[in-house]
């Protein structure tokens, strides 16, 4: 049986991977980590084991590897694109350093990784529809620079030292149980929150900002698909893209009217953000992984809309 660790267990995907591992390896055998004392208090750590755990500390990092023999690490702990923004060195070490301490400690005990990367790693230079597998990524943003620094720093262990390590770059990911903290994608879950709260949003992206997007149930299954793929078929390993849905805003909110019809959203655009979506993918070519492991989305942007406001509508009464 596998003993995996998840790093960063209390962001908005780490709140949802940790259940579903724990259903399907045991709750013993998932340990779920975060860097605040209060994190030890909350649901995910409560239901399972749980460890303090700042990833830029290389020493504490290899300790609770060797006292829970982990063969696997899921390592989410990151900063996000706007907050980057107000604070790249923060950034830098916990995104960079943070991921050289998870590949030394791999190396030293013999982990699988799952590194995810994200839409981010392309820029205005990239083919904006359909964007492919491999093409030129140059990023603008401190997050996506450091996300194209990971996927190659990744790709370097496993040619150097032969560690499986594998990953998806994920687009905008839509989650009914936690909120993001701080990307440009954010949006795409806040407003399902104000819809059924006040009947309204204010959007921070204008109105035909299109970007890809994917909803949690997808997230998690190609997570652990991918991790449980036949190495032998996989000839991109680390950074597959993936994508479910092209949304806008504007497109969310008309599927939104259509089970709220009284929504309403206006705009107050964000320059910061607003110039990061600019600069990514309109879509993504995920051909590659549906090809070396079988990616296949259950979620469209309708079935993802009536979910998203079955679950929090129930939640929020």
């Amino acid at each position: 049986m596998k003993k995996v660790l998840i790093t960063g267990a209390l962001g908005q995907i780490g709140t949802e991977l940790v259940p579903f591992l724990r259903e399907k390896y045991g709750t013993e055998n998932v340990v779920a980590s975060g860097h605040r004392e209060k994190d030890v208090y909350t649901e995910v750590a409560e239901n399972g084991p749980f460890e303090l755990l700042d990833i830029t500390d290389r020493e504490r990092l290899a300790e609770v590897i060797d006292m829970h023999r982990i063969d696997t690490v899921y390592h989410l702990a990151s900063l996000l694109s706007a907050t980057g923004e107000e604070d790249p060195q923060a950034l830098w070490a916990v995104n960079m350093d943070g991921l050289n301490n998870v590949l030394e400690a791999a190396r030293s005990y013999n982990c699988a990784i799952f590194f995810p990367s994200s839409i981010a790693v392309f820029g205005p230079d990239s083919p904006k529809d359909k964007t492919p597998q491999d093409t030129i990524m140059r990023p603008t943003s401190i997050y996506g620079v450091s996300k194209v620094s990971g996927e190659l720093l990744c790709d370097y262990y496993h040619s150097k030292y032969g560690l499986d390590i594998r990953g998806l770059r994920y687009p905008g990911v839509i989650s009914s149980a936690a909120l993001p903290g701080g990307g440009t994608t954010d949006y795409a879950v806040h407003i399902f929150y104000d819809a059924i709260k006040h009947g309204r949003y204010t959007c921070f992206l204008e109105e035909n900002s299109s970007i890809d997007m994917i909803y949690m149930p997808d997230v998690l299954k190609g997570a652990l698909n991918l991790m449980e793929a036949d190495s032998e078929k996989l000839k991109h390993r680390n950074a597959f893209n993936v994508s479910a849905i092209t949304v806008t805003p504007k497109k969310l909110a008309a599927e939104i009217k259509k089970h709220i019809p009284g929504f309403e959203i206006d705009y107050d655009i964000d320059p910061v953000r607003q110039a990061i979506a600019d600069s990514w993918p309109n879509s993504l070519d995920d051909s590659a992984a549906r090809r070396e492991w079988g990616w296949q989305p259950q979620y469209d942007l309708a079935e993802m809309t009536k979910d998203m406001l079955k679950v929090l509508g129930e939640r929020l009464k």
